[in-house]
């Protein structure tokens, strides 16, 4: 081996290679360093605010009066449970109707099928107040209902002010949502496999639960979750609605506008959001596990 071999086979010196490692940490650094100051100013900082705001009963004082309020006084109480009940059983009826209305748009071929899934996805062009307008026109006072039920039963039957009425509002958008988020994993099923269970002696309802289901469970668990987070944290809709009942986006704005109770503000809102993610933690554990 000459020289000049034995020259360009030597080991860089101590000092360059360790420039050449921090060269790449920098880099990565540099990467990272616009996601992290993003995350930290409209995440972090956010949360950790509301969540110190809740603790503070006084200027001077901290405690947890304020979060446990929200189980002990009946009116916070009151409002928590009807948001999570509400947006249950909103995601329950949209996740059944959905998934209907997903396997007649991606299975079958027909007349104005492009109208059809044009109607479908209508709603979602409308913002939430003006769903909850569309409500009161139905289903209001004087609205289309009531003029109906008037000459039937001799008096209006109206429910747009009420949970039902906002019930009925948020199926109206959640609907659009999640049939189009599933419709594209209903048309990447392997129809040989539905075809081999008929074949070999199942049942319409044995397969639809046994082969079809355990292939759509990622698109259920992801639609579920977005129905379940967009029913809890609605605000124009329940604000159009709301008249003779209270969920927590609403008690968040009247403690904000109206009582000025910030500090209470804060610990519903940092409890309407740990509700959701819990929610949809447990979603996705479960879909993990099926």
């Amino acid at each position: 081996m000459n020289g000049e071999e034995a020259g360009f086979l030597k080991p860089l010196p101590h000092d360059r290679a360790v420039q050449m490692d921090k060269k790449p940490d920098i880099r990565l650094f540099l990467i990272l360093l616009p996601t992290v100051t993003i995350v930290a100013y409209f995440f972090v900082y956010p949360i950790t605010f509301l969540f110190y705001s809740g603790l503070k009963i006084s200027k001077e004082s901290l405690g947890l009066e304020n979060y446990l309020n929200i189980i002990f006084n009946l009116r916070y109480r009151r409002s928590m449970l009807n948001s999570i009940f509400l947006s249950l059983g909103v995601t329950f009826v949209t996740m059944v109707l959905s998934l209907m209305l997903t396997f007649f748009l991606a299975r079958y071929n027909y007349m104005g099928k492009k109208i059809m899934v044009a109607l479908v996805n209508f709603p979602l062009a409308f913002p939430g107040v003006v769903v909850g307008f569309m409500v009161i026109i139905l289903f209001g006072h004087t609205g289309l209902l009531g003029q109906i039920t008037e000459p039937i039963f001799g008096k209006k039957i109206s429910f747009a002010y009420k949970l039902s009425g906002l019930f009925v509002a948020y199926l109206y958008f959640s609907i659009p949502r999640v049939t189009f988020t599933m419709i594209s994993a209903i048309k990447k099923l392997d129809l040989s496999l539905e075809e081999a269970a008929r074949s070999l002696g199942a049942s319409e309802i044995r397969t639809l639960f046994q082969v079809i289901f355990p292939m759509l469970v990622p698109a259920l668990v992801a639609g579920s979750a977005l129905c379940f987070a967009t029913s809890m944290g609605a605000f124009g809709t329940a604000f159009t609605l709301a008249e003779q009942f209270e969920i927590l986006p609403m008690l968040v704005y009247t403690e904000t506008t109206l009582s000025f109770n910030i500090n209470m503000a804060s610990a519903l809102s940092i409890v309407l959001g740990l509700i959701t993610y819990l929610i949809l933690t447990l979603n996705r554990i479960l879909g993990v596990e099926s």
